[in-house]
């Protein structure tokens, strides 16, 4: 009897999929190895990962940046390819670069001067920074906070602390402007920056993200860029190695049947089939199956968080969700409920033809909300606006826009049909800038848009969010245990015939480099290489 190649199952073609994916095929491809194979329940490849086009320009709906260019594998790759050249325009191509054109306006119209702002600002990045292990001593202006008394707290509840501090240590009035006062200014420059805050880590509220974990994320050393020829091209290197037919698109799994532990019904089947029984079996949204040794997945924390509160186990038609027979162990259940996994949306907005002629004036926008409970706050402005802190061109120039929403303002964002949100949108955007370049006729001030484009990363049912982090009441420890293979008991031990039949990479599976691009990629090396270690192959973590 000819002995069967392993079967390995990637579900997911994303970065974390493609990269094991990737290596695997590599690192066998002269022995011929391995039966491999990526399922992706959607139309394409790329996962939170996907470029796009909007109004004349490159644009990124899901990863945009390369978080710090030393050491990224990202950028290495992105090198390799020569992606980080264009000679078309893209999103962000001017990067950091907006200092000089940066304006911050406050409800009502008014243009704050930088003295009002800057030292708010660097109270806040001061604070994050204690938050984010950078800083070993931090204070508010002089004002003492008591650091040791933080732990199991959220960094919500230290940066208001930190505020606090910074108010008492204030001595000098700082002017009013119109019906805002002097500390209502600083308190909405504060949130201003908590709501910037809110969109780089998914947290709806920074009062449900955890203090003690922030100080473990990782960042990168250098320069934060993005990628001229777009995000997708990463992808479309990994995948390029592979033979055609190995990724599979439109298979989108619903039910993932794996062997605990020995059983009687086990051994029955392992004597029956002998060498040619494989543990998992997967089905499919078409009522397909296939069955594999050792099964890689890549879906979302959120797409998991889903999977174990899908009891019903429900595997017909197409909008079933996944779930797992037997469910997952409870330690495994337990972290992914415990993490946190946020929405975070894009949202692109073409200025019209009367007001492009303007564009090259659009500045870099710093916007100050009254509080939704405030009196004097505009009624025009709705709520889903009232938290984004930004507006501004893609690049120097481009007539193309675009503001961050998170929480429960993009999940609303999604539900909205585009009228809505260009009326919304200009009404808030004529507002804020009904003053600014004053001497200009005022029909110049009117920001009216032409057409919009959002990102859906909460309803599409494939990623259910946009990325994790580490919530209150949750650590580190719940990201290792995300990494942790199956099936293993309640102590973390093998205890199967069949050992390694599912593995588990992505974003939400790196202590480190959660919520990234380069946590996946990660990720997915560290998975392809548990693999090639089990069959006694020699991995290399490049």
């Amino acid at each position: 009897m000819v002995a069967k190649k392993p079967k390995i199952v990637i579900i997911g073609a994303g970065m974390a999929g493609l990269t094991a994916a990737n290596k695997l095929y590599t690192a066998t491809c002269s022995r011929d190895l391995f039966d491999l194979c990526v399922v992706e329940g959607g139309t394409r490849i790329g996962g939170r990962i996907n470029t796009s086009q909007f109004g004349g320009d490159r644009i990124e709906m899901g990863a945009t940046w390369i978080h710090g260019i030393g050491g990224s594998p990202i950028h290495k790759i992105a090198q390799q390819n020569h992606s980080l050249h264009s000679d078309k325009p893209w999103e962000c191509m001017d990067g950091n670069s907006y200092e000089n054109s940066t304006i911050t306006i406050a409800e009502g119209g008014y243009q704050l001067d930088p003295s009002v702002v800057e030292p708010v600002s660097m109270v806040f990045k001061n604070l994050m920074n204690h938050c984010q292990g950078k800083e070993k001593d931090t204070s508010a202006s002089n004002g003492e906070l008591g650091v040791g008394s933080w732990n199991n707290v959220s960094v919500g509840s230290f940066l208001r602390e930190g505020l606090g501090a910074y108010f008492g240590s204030v001595k000098e009035e700082v002017k009013g402007y119109g019906n805002w006062s002097r500390k209502l200014i600083e308190e909405g420059v504060f949130a201003m920056h908590e709501n910037t805050q809110r969109t780089y880590t998914s947290a709806g509220d920074l009062l449900s993200l955890d203090y003690g974990a922030e100080s473990e994320y990782i960042m990168f050393p250098g320069e934060e860029i993005t990628i001229a020829k777009g995000y997708l091209s990463i992808i479309e290197s990994l995948a390029s190695v592979l033979p055609l037919g190995v990724v599979q698109l439109g298979r989108k799994v619903t039910k993932i049947e794996w062997q605990p532990q020995k059983d009687e019904d086990f051994e029955m089947k392992v004597l029956v089939n002998g060498c040619c029984f494989r543990p998992v079996k997967l089905h499919f949204c078409d009522g397909s199956v296939m069955h594999a040794d050792h099964v890689i997945i890549t879906v979302s924390l959120g797409v998991l968080k889903a999977a174990i509160n899908n009891d019903d186990g429900d595997d017909d038609g197409e909008d079933s969700g996944m779930f797992f027979c037997p469910s997952l162990p409870p330690f495994k259940a337990e972290a992914i409920s415990r993490l946190g996994f946020g929405v975070v949306n894009k949202l692109f907005m073409q200025l019209s033809q009367n007001t492009q002629h303007e564009k090259q004036h659009f500045p870099f926008l710093q916007m100050v909300f009254h509080s939704p409970q405030s009196e004097v706050r505009n009624k025009k402005i709705p709520w889903w606006m009232r938290r984004t802190a930004t507006l501004f061109p893609i690049y120097k120039n481009s007539s193309v826009l675009l503001s961050w929403f998170a929480g429960e303002e993009a999940l609303a964002l999604e539900s909205l049909n585009d009228e809505e949100i260009l009326n919304g949108t200009s009404a808030t955007f004529s507002t804020f800038l009904s003053h600014y370049n004053s001497d200009k006729k005022s029909h110049q001030n009117e920001v009216k848009f032409c057409k919009v484009l959002k990102s859906k990363w909460g309803t599409d049912p494939l990623f259910l969010g946009s990325y994790s982090y580490v919530a209150v009441g949750s650590s580190g420890d719940d990201l290792d245990i995300m990494a942790e293979p199956l099936p293993k008991d309640n102590n973390f031990q093998p205890h199967a015939s069949f050992p390694l039949q599912i593995l588990f990479a992505g974003e939400a599976t790196h202590r480190t480099h959660y919520s990234t691009t380069h946590g996946a990629y990660f990720s997915g090396l560290r998975e392809a290489n548990r693999l090639l270690q089990h069959y006694h192959c020699v991995g290399i973590i490049n």
